[in-house]
């Protein structure tokens, strides 16, 4: 008789069985692929390396769970840039308007606060884990977590069951949905790059995204305070120029971090392959060039010519800010603007329309939330996810190699291709 396991914590054995479906990974794309398929009437197992499911989800967004956005289908895929086109079918057959139709038919009510972001009502990931944890429980899907899958078993060339060092089971269908690298302690790590290399699949070098960034200036410890909205960064290498992001900056104490450098970094970390350090450039002031920027400043002046230059500054820039720029300018900050020496104002003028950092690092896979690169996309049936090497092996989620910026597009992806290995 199958012993089934406890949803929370789970260290049980179910004897050989063979199921309907296999899911490797409860994560998001995984428990969504593992009820869709359930819904079809399939016997399902759900194998965790963890001892519970759905960890990583509980930690996304901050623990609000940011579900996903409303943009359109085509403006949606452009945001994953040239690989995007791979998903159109995916989101169209489970976009966000079934993302949040599938919720709701779980128990999640959701809503749309800024008009664009997908949150639970609550803003609590709990909310979610628990719903899809009800779910599984409610259609008697099997569940073996602390179970780390060896090896993919095949036969004749397709996948027919997995195998771990206490047990193997068997199924019609296979879904591999271990996820990235990030977040170790979350389920992170490199099995499923693994289990999909051993069976023929090409891996795109897989790199940290999505992360905080370290710099090499120290002047940036004492900007902590504030946060820079609309901030543009871009390579200061002449062959990187074109890669470039816009959105909200924040210093720390020793870098930056923001949606603008969460997004921005899986353009920076490949380039430490080649690299000690990467220099970038950062407009603070809503995209102005010297020349605009300069006129703003004059045109404040005349309206109260006796203004030291900080409270000018403090027009374009949070007081922090204007404090160090004026330092590294050698601007005297208890005269106004006209009082300045020609080169000082200048080299002020010239670092407020692109101030330079130098990217000395970052922390790795550790503190990465999405992961760069994955099993390769031309591999993979785009209308099922399921490989084109092995039949009756589903891939999905972060595994493969499709990463977008912040703002939902990842959960999205992860449960939309989760829908489509788990409808098949």
């Amino acid at each position: 008789m199958t012993k089934r396991a406890n949803l929370e914590d789970a260290e049980t054995v179910l004897g050989d069985r063979e199921f309907d479906t296999i899911v490797i990974g409860g994560g998001a794309s995984g428990l969504v692929a593992a009820i869709v398929s359930a819904r079809e009437g399939r016997s399902v197992l759900i194998v965790e390396k963890l001892p519970r499911l759905g960890v990583k989800l509980l930690a996304t967004g901050g623990g609000r769970c940011n579900l996903s956005n409303t943009l359109d289908v085509e403006s949606f895929i452009s945001s994953f840039g040239k690989d995007g086109r791979f998903m159109q079918y995916t989101i169209e057959e489970f976009g966000y308007r079934e993302l949040v139709e599938f919720f709701s038919s779980i128990g999640v009510e959701t809503h749309i606060p800024d008009g664009f972001r997908i949150f639970p009502t609550d803003h609590k990931a709990t909310t979610v884990v628990k719903a899809l944890l009800a779910e599984i429980s409610k259609l008697d899907i099997a569940v073996e977590c602390s179970y780390r899958v060896e090896h993919i078993i095949t036969d004749q060339n397709s996948a027919i069951g997995v195998e771990s060092k206490k047990q193997r089971y068997y199924a019609k269908s296979i879904i591999l949905s271990t996820g990235g690298r990030g977040y170790s302690k979350l389920g992170g790590g490199t099995d499923g790059y693994t289990l999909a290399s051993e069976l023929g699949h090409r891996i795109v070098e897989t790199y940290p995204a999505m992360m905080p960034l370290k710099v090499e200036e120290s002047w940036i410890a004492n900007c902590r305070a504030d946060t820079i909205g609309g901030a543009e960064i871009v390579v200061n290498i002449k062959k990187y120029k074109r890669l470039r992001a816009k959105g909200d900056l924040i210093f720390t104490k020793n870098g930056i971090r923001g949606p603008v450098v969460l997004d921005f970094s899986r353009e920076i970390t490949p380039l430490f392959n080649k690299m000690d350090s990467v220099p970038i450039l950062i407009n603070m002031t809503k995209g102005m060039n010297e020349e605009q920027i300069l006129s703003h400043l004059k045109r404040y002046n005349e309206k109260s010519p006796t203004q030291n230059i900080i409270t000018l500054l403090q027009t374009l820039l949070p007081y922090s800010i204007a404090i160090e720029l004026c330092k590294l300018s050698n601007i005297d900050t208890d005269t106004g603007l006209t009082k300045q020496k020609g080169s000082s104002r200048a080299k002020l003028i010239s670092l407020l329309a692109w101030t330079p950092l130098t990217i000395t690092g970052h922390d790795g896979f550790e503190m990465a939330m999405v992961t760069r690169g994955g099993v390769h996309l031309g591999e993979i049936d785009p209308h099922t996810m399921q490989s084109k090497i092995i039949p009756n092996l589903y891939l999905c989620g972060e595994l493969l190699n499709i990463d977008g910026p912040c703002g939902g597009y990842n959960l999205q992806w992860a449960f939309s291709s989760g829908y489509l290995a788990g409808r098949v």
